[in-house]
Parts: C-alpha cells; structure tokens; sequence
C-alpha cells in the first residue's frame, strides 16, 4: 500500500511542453529564408515525385487540392532556437502522396521553387510524420512561409519543412541539401540538439 497520498507529487508535468534542449519559447512566427522569396502562380505550380529509377509522378495545384487534406497542431523548433507551439496546419499527408509509388529507397531530397533542397530518411516523410502543408492558422499559406505550399516535417528542425515545395526526389543513397552542405546536420533532431554536422 503506497505511503503517499493522492496528488502529493504535485501535477504531472505534460512533456508536450517542454522545449528542446536550448530552445525559448515564441508567440511570433520568424521569417528566415536563404534568398529571395519565390512568388509561383498556382496555374505554373506542381509538385513531383522522382524515384530512384527514374519514374515521375506529378500533381498540379488543382490535383492536389482534391487529394484528401488534414488539419493538424504540431509544435515547431527552428535551428536558430526558438520554437512555436500549437501550430495549426493543412495540407496532403505524403502517405497519400507516396501510396501508389513504388520505390526501394531509402532517402528523399526535397526540392524548392528557388533552388533550396534538403535531405531526409524516407521513413520520416511517412507513418503520419509529413505533410505538404498550404494553409496555416487557417489562411492560404504566406508566401514568405513558403506558401503557396511547403514540406511540414514537425518532428525535425524547420529547415527540413522546405519551404515553397516543388517536389521529392528518391534515392537509394543519402545526398545532403542546401544547408547541410554548408554544416548543417544530416538529420536534426531537435531533441538531440543535431544543429551542426557532429552534434
């Protein structure tokens, strides 16, 4: 029989809340980008999956926007150490995206309008972990966001939620993107402070 009396050890703490180790917290939405933002009209915007053999699979804006969407809240922490909670979203999970391609990779390279690229394991683009996400707080996304569509992959650093997203490439081989290439980490898991190439 415990000793201790019910609600002695004061509320439990909802580890959903916590931040990242050397993460504060904002209320504002940073704006950091590499460049100039790309302004792509939705007629001229596609999105396109490559396989490692070469295969393409390609969705217009409009093919896109009948594709089955969910809403979801996730937190995000960016590399420059501030994170946003409770951030609300819509867009095409890449489950759906991904579901009648058929491909042995392993990696993906995310391409932008605008030259940017980024790498990550396949597997965390899928199992409900990504999204092609073109509507925050409920408003078409912002360009400066990376509007009108961008990769949303919570679970990692922001700078792998490409920004004004125009396609994924699969390999069977890893391939680092724009930032990493420039010593940014491989993976970058927020969690495990992965900030730099050897963190």
């Amino acid at each position: 029989m415990s000793t201790v009396s019910r609600g002695f050890r004061g509320r439990r703490r909802d580890s959903s809340r916590q931040l990242p180790p050397g993460q504060y917290l904002t209320n504002d939405f940073p704006v950091l980008s590499a460049g100039p933002t790309p302004r792509i009209p939705l007629d001229d915007w596609e999105f396109t999956v490559t396989t490692e053999l070469g295969e393409s699979y390609r969705w217009s804006w409009t093919e896109l926007m009948a594709l089955p969407a969910e809403s979801v809240t996730v937190d995000v922490h960016c590399v420059t150490r501030w994170s946003k909670l409770d951030t609300a979203w819509r867009g095409v999970s890449l489950d759906t995206l991904l579901d009648d391609v058929e491909t042995g990779a392993d990696f993906a390279l995310v391409h932008s309008y605008g030259g940017y690229s980024t790498n990550l394991p396949l597997e965390d683009l899928l199992d409900g972990q990504a999204w092609v996400a073109y509507e925050y707080d409920g408003d078409e996304l912002a360009p400066e966001h990376g509007g009108p569509a961008r990769l949303l992959v919570p679970h990692l650093y922001f700078w792998k939620s490409a920004k004004w997203v125009r396609g994924i490439e699969l390999m069977d081989q890893d391939s680092p993107g724009f930032w990493e290439q420039l010593g940014y980490h491989d993976y970058g898991d927020p969690w495990r402070e992965q900030r730099y190439q050897g963190d």
